[in-house]
């Protein structure tokens, strides 16, 4: 995977999630095995025996079937000394040798100190992760093609210990030749999360694999901490700006659904979001006019696609100068957020870094709540 847009039916850049999916409540997962799964929905973990289990409940937008991954010591493999039953793969740990193919799984793997287990990686020129960078440089992380296209025979000559991959449908004749070959294939479905810390706990499935769930649980409960404690102080607000987002691509103006994880942000750091009451997880497909009508006097605009730089916005199409938020200088992108190969970090990092996404919309919208924040991901545009 590219990034993760390349993931998403919408053509824009301003929400990371599918245009069908139904949202779902979220329940805590409780079990009995070290970490509690508490935001995400599309994934479990419990343990057999002494042994994790990792069930992904939603690989892909309606999915009808679940994947369920047993992690084994390797010495225990050797001995057939584990229990057995209907697994759809069976890892052995600890995990040395690792292909993924999202850019937003690369942060798990850094922030885990797992990087150097990764050996292989389908466009490595999309990953913005400097020690990611330093390690394809010096050709320990090597290039396997297109996600689409992944290149079979090299994935096959690596053999490694798993292969982190995602999908969009149950149809995937590439992820069934290496299952063939023995290689264990693991679905990570991340992407269909409608909630900000929903994605980032995926972070404890990398936990699992690489046999640092205790570090994962940390790690987690610091963002969820921190997220929680901005989206409180937002609260304290005494006002609650309007919020436009996206832009025209052609002669559609495409934003975020209401119950989608971008909209989510926006109401979470207090913001008015003008399409929060639409149905959806995805993105809306509306005209210029309707827009223009109902957002000319927002008074805060995040998202406009890609672009940097008011001069791009008037070129591209002088009716964007009629909006409040263009005319007051209060449009925020995070367009110009990008790694050493032009990657966006808002879509490599920023599910795993949702605080982060939050403080900086809560210093826009209410910046006498956080003075001393410096924006990461969203900037004003130049």
């Amino acid at each position: 995977m590219k990034r993760i847009n390349l993931l998403i039916c919408t053509i824009t850049i301003i929400t990371l999630t599918s245009c069908k999916e139904n949202k779902k409540e979220v329940v805590p997962t409780v079990n009995n095995y070290d970490s509690t799964v508490l935001y995400a929905t599309g994934f479990s973990i419990t343990k057999n025996s002494e042994f994790p289990v990792i069930t992904v409940s939603n690989p892909w937008p309606n999915a009808k079937k679940s994947f369920t991954y047993i992690f084994i010591p390797k010495e225990k493999l050797k001995t057939n000394d584990y229990p057995k039953g209907n697994y759809d793969a069976i890892i052995g740990t600890p995990v040395e040798n690792l292909v993924v193919t999202s850019t937003t799984h690369i942060p798990a793997l850094e922030t885990l100190d797992g990087l150097e287990k990764l050996k292989g990686f389908p466009d490595t020129k999309y990953i913005s992760s400097m020690p990611a960078r330093h390690l394809i440089s010096e050709g320990k992380i090597k290039e396997l093609g297109k996600n689409e296209s992944l290149n079979t025979e090299m994935v096959l000559e690596m053999q490694p210990d798993a292969l982190v991959g995602f999908a969009m449908d149950s149809k995937n004749t590439t992820y069934e030749l290496i299952q063939k070959a023995g290689i264990p294939v693991l679905y990570n479905g991340e992407w269909t999360e409608q909630t900000p810390l929903g994605k980032a706990e995926w972070i404890k499935f990398f936990g699992v694999l690489l046999d640092k769930q205790e570090e994962a649980e940390r790690i987690f409960n610091r963002i969820a901490k921190d997220y929680n404690e901005v989206k409180a102080l937002a609260q304290q607000a005494k006002n609650k700006p309007t919020v436009l987002s996206g832009a025209l691509y052609k002669d559609v103006w495409y934003l975020p659904a209401g119950e989608s994880w971008a909209a989510q942000f926006i109401t979470d750091a207090n913001g008015n979001y003008l399409w929060s009451g639409t149905q959806g997880t995805g993105s809306l497909s509306l005209s210029l006019e309707t827009v223009l009508e109902k957002g000319q006097n927002a008074e805060f605009w995040v998202s406009p696609s890609q672009f940097k730089a008011y001069t791009e916005m008037s070129e591209a199409n002088n009716h964007y100068g009629e909006f409040e938020a263009f005319k007051n200088k209060h449009v925020f992108t995070f367009a110009g957020t990008t790694g050493p190969t032009g990657g966006l970090l808002f879509y490599e990092l920023g599910p795993q870094r949702p605080d982060i996404i939050l403080k900086d919309l809560v210093h826009i919208f209410h910046p006498e709540l956080l003075p001393e924040h410096t924006p990461f991901f969203f900037q004003a545009l130049k």
